[in-house]
């Protein structure tokens, strides 16, 4: 089965999915412009190296979940600018960390040097760490009720933590050079490091809306969606490391063989990886079946995830 032959249309509005994400994605660009902290400001350099994380590139995948999940519950438009861009800075935050000489020691991402390379190293972690309280900030001072915003800070930190991406990335670090790695354990590690802040960008953009439309049942059923996309994203990563050129993809490409890094491609081979990530993406659209047309663009979203090619 190829990836073109489960692709399907969505009634998800007038407005193509193109256009939609687009449209997203310029948003959040812009947010992030006012946002951050100005480039003159001082302490300027640090200034310049978080503006320089954030903007002008990237997938904006996350943000992107952010504003499909918030249909299913009517969220406005301003309460999932704050979500999009509170993800997006511990995303960011997360690769300038992820890329310094002491972790996996890259020099490209997002087609430009990383962080640590254009500034240098003292810098890129403070700024990596004044990123992460940024993305609390924004979400404490949204106007939404208490509750709600405790609740949108609750989630982002539970999928940044030991329990989330920081525990992932250390299993990820410990892993490198073991040849008997289990697929559970590979799974375990991919679910904590990439799985579950995409999860809880689907999970954020539903909390930012209108709390009654947040039924139990739609809670399970999109973090059931979550997990499901949050893995078959690096799944596709894994795949598109071994197939795809560093201009394709923004970053150094073939670095986890390069590195001894287990990943789905090592383990299970490339048919197989792909394989399995399309199953992840019945998963998940499974998961939506019950939300109707609210869920439409989370569908379109699978999708673009599984189905991409850089």
């Amino acid at each position: 089965m190829s990836c073109a032959a489960v692709v399907t249309t969505t009634n998800a509005g007038t407005e193509p999915f193109d256009a939609w994400a687009a449209a997203r994605a310029a948003r959040v660009e812009e947010a992030a412009q006012q946002m951050l902290p100005v480039p003159g400001a001082v302490p300027e350099r640090l200034h310049q190296a978080m503006r320089y994380a954030v903007l002008d590139g990237g997938k904006r995948v996350r943000p992107l979940l952010v504003y499909a999940a918030g249909e299913v519950t009517g969220a406005e438009d301003e309460a999932l600018d704050r979500a999009a861009l509170a993800v997006e800075y511990v995303h960011a935050y997360s690769l300038v960390h992820d890329d310094m000489p002491c972790m996996d020691n890259d020099v490209l991402r997002r087609g430009k040097p990383t962080v640590h390379v254009a500034f240098d190293e003292a810098t890129a972690m403070l700024a990596g760490d004044a990123l992460q309280a940024e993305a609390f900030k924004i979400l404490a001072e949204g106007h939404l009720p208490a509750p709600q915003t405790a609740s949108l800070m609750r989630e982002l930190a539970h999928a940044s933590g030991t329990g989330g991406m920081c525990g992932g990335q250390a299993l990820d670090l410990f892993a490198v050079g073991n040849r008997n790695l289990s697929l559970a354990e590979l799974e375990r590690m991919h679910r904590m490091k990439t799985g579950a802040l995409l999860k809880a960008s689907v999970l954020m953009g539903a909390l930012s809306g209108q709390a009654p439309l947040l039924t139990e049942s739609t809670r399970e059923a999109l973090g059931r969606y979550g997990e499901a996309v949050g893995l078959a994203f690096q799944v596709v990563d894994d795949i598109l490391d071994v197939e795809s050129s560093s201009v394709e993809l923004g970053k150094t490409a073939g670095k986890d063989a390069a590195q001894g890094k287990p990943t789905y491609v090592s383990l299970l081979g490339v048919e197989a990886a792909r394989a399995w990530s399309l199953r992840l993406r019945a998963q998940a659209l499974e998961a939506l079946n019950g939300l109707g047309g609210r869920a439409a663009r989370l569908r379109e979203m699978a999708d673009f995830m599984v189905c991409r090619t850089h």
